[in-house]
């Protein structure tokens, strides 16, 4: 194995990067810094016709503003550059003739209609030891017909040649010892003529290789490849090198029947993509993480303890203690139930974690749309009195409106119960008093408000409740002097004078 510690990432440019592609993003990034590593993105585009415009710029911005931070890649360089495989297609080439010329892979001729027929004839086709003599290619023509297909113009692909019925071990980090028996394997195809590019199977071997990856650390669903890929480093004699391997377990629907997808999100309402996607096709838009006001800390923290566990207690954890704790062996063999509403649990968390001028920054430019122009200063000490109650910043002008603007209308229903018909004349009588108070600091006023209301015998509930109505329009808010506090003596006033003339008991 090579000395340092090297992971990739490696997305398909095919769409948007989903949220359990973050994830093993993720751990490749908490594995490579919790072992001195480099992490490394590389783009595997070697499908051409799935390739979407856009993707591939879109997965560098998600990682990005989670803060998954790469030593190399394809918007980075590095010194095993290029780190796209499109841009590597005469690196593969010349492995593919390796592999020909070791007998370890063969030509094949089969037109998609001769491969449909004979699915069609045999159940379960396989093109595999015990079919490919019956079929068009390299092992059953001679040489001089081979070199007049290819001369021809014809088009081919190249196949593994996989020996029938041999023990395959993959020595898998979190699964233990996997064993599979070669039978079951088809001669994969590893190259194509028609594009002169490799499929997955081979330019991943290869590209690991080369760029001396020492740890595959994917989703489970590529478990099923791993045996293939074993045969495929023995094939090329690159056992003492071969990366060990580690297949997370799959993120599962909220319900846990099945594998978390994008209609799972459409119809429980949250995002499955990091980012807001716009299909460059269709035109269809679908939410992002960082659009519907998750925070990036808040993204990580969830999505780490999607199949992992640290051992302990702790579940708010930064980005450096998650470096510091994670390990591929605590990582779950099961799948991970998505919970959504976990994730919002995380980012109330991280909203209360941050100080209120964070906070404040953030609520500007909702502010800004609301045509509100205050001070920053006044911003940052309104949201210390509201940020507890929300768990995302654009929830703020729900619970702090009053703040910025006075009322227009008043709750019905709390009209009906708070608003009594001595009201009009209890409430006059609180702005004649609040006139006479100079210190306007919420414990004073406390003390002078709840005194007057000793004194006149009057129901504490009845006066605060009318009060909070008057105020604030609705039933809600924090402590109510904190309120009358910062919005000042006259725009209190103002707000009952508003009240006694505008409330009708109901």
């Amino acid at each position: 194995m090579f000395q340092k510690v090297r992971v990739r990432f490696a997305p398909s440019p095919t769409g948007p990067l989903h949220i359990g592609g973050v994830r093993t993003a993720l751990y490749n990034y908490l594995f490579a810094k919790k072992n001195g590593g480099d992490f490394i993105l590389r783009i595997e585009d070697t499908d051409s016709q799935r390739f979407v415009p856009g993707a591939e710029e879109y997965i560098i911005e998600a990682l990005t503003w989670l803060g998954l931070k790469f030593d190399e890649g394809t918007h980075l360089g590095g010194a095993y550059a290029p780190y796209r495989q499109s841009d590597r297609k005469d690196i593969y080439k010349k492995y593919v003739d390796v592999l020909l010329e070791k007998g370890a892979a063969y030509i094949a001729f089969d037109t998609p209609e001769e491969l449909d027929a004979k699915r069609a004839a045999v159940s379960n086709f396989q093109y595999d030891a015990s079919t490919r003599s019956e079929m068009r290619n390299s092992l059953t023509l001679d040489k001089s017909e081979v070199q007049r297909l290819i001369d021809g113009g014809n088009q081919y692909v190249v196949r593994f040649k996989i020996e029938a019925n041999r023990e395959v071990i993959v020595n898998d980090i979190i699964r233990g010892e996997v064993k599979y028996n070669s039978s079951v394997l088809d001669d994969k195809v590893l190259y194509k003529s028609a594009d002169s590019l490799p499929t997955y199977h081979l330019a991943n071997i290869v590209d690991d290789h080369l760029m001396e990856i020492t740890h595959v650390i994917r989703g489970e669903e590529w478990l099923p490849s791993a045996p293939l890929h074993v045969l495929l480093y023995r094939a090329f004699g690159w056992e003492d090198t071969m990366p060990q391997f580690a297949h997370l377990p799959l993120l599962l629907k909220p319900e846990g029947n099945g594998k978390l997808s994008k209609r799972d999100g459409d119809r429980l309402g949250f995002p499955v993509f990091p980012l807001e996607w716009k299909d460059p096709k269709t035109g269809e838009i679908s939410s992002g993480y960082r659009e519907s006001g998750y925070l990036p800390e808040a993204v990580v923290n969830f999505l780490a303890l999607l199949g992992w566990n640290p051992g302990n207690d702790q579940e708010i954890m930064s980005m450096e203690d998650l470096i510091h704790l994670f390990s591929l062996e605590k990582c779950s063999k099961s799948g991970a139930k998505f919970d959504y509403e976990k994730g919002k649990w995380f980012n109330h968390q991280y909203i209360q974690l941050k100080s209120d001028n964070e906070i404040a920054d953030l609520f500007y430019p909702i502010l800004e749309e609301k045509g509100v122009d205050m001070s920053i200063d006044y911003i940052t000490s309104v949201v210390g009195l509201v940020k507890e109650r929300v768990s995302f910043v654009k929830e703020l002008w729900d619970q702090s409106s009053f703040f910025f603007v006075a009322p227009t209308s008043y709750d019905e229903k709390v009209v009906k119960k708070r608003w009594k018909e001595d009201s009009p004349v209890q409430m006059t009588e609180l702005a004649d008093i609040i006139k006479g108070i100079d210190d306007f600091s919420s414990a004073h006023q406390e003390e002078v408000i709840k005194g007057w209301i000793e004194e006149k015998g009057y129901h504490l509930g009845n006066i605060m409740n009318a009060f909070r109505l008057a105020i604030v329009g609705e039933s809600k808010g924090p402590h109510m002097f904190d309120i009358t506090a910062a919005i000042g003596k006259e725009e209190t006033i103002a707000r009952l004078e508003k009240a006694v003339n505008e409330i009708k008991p109901l």
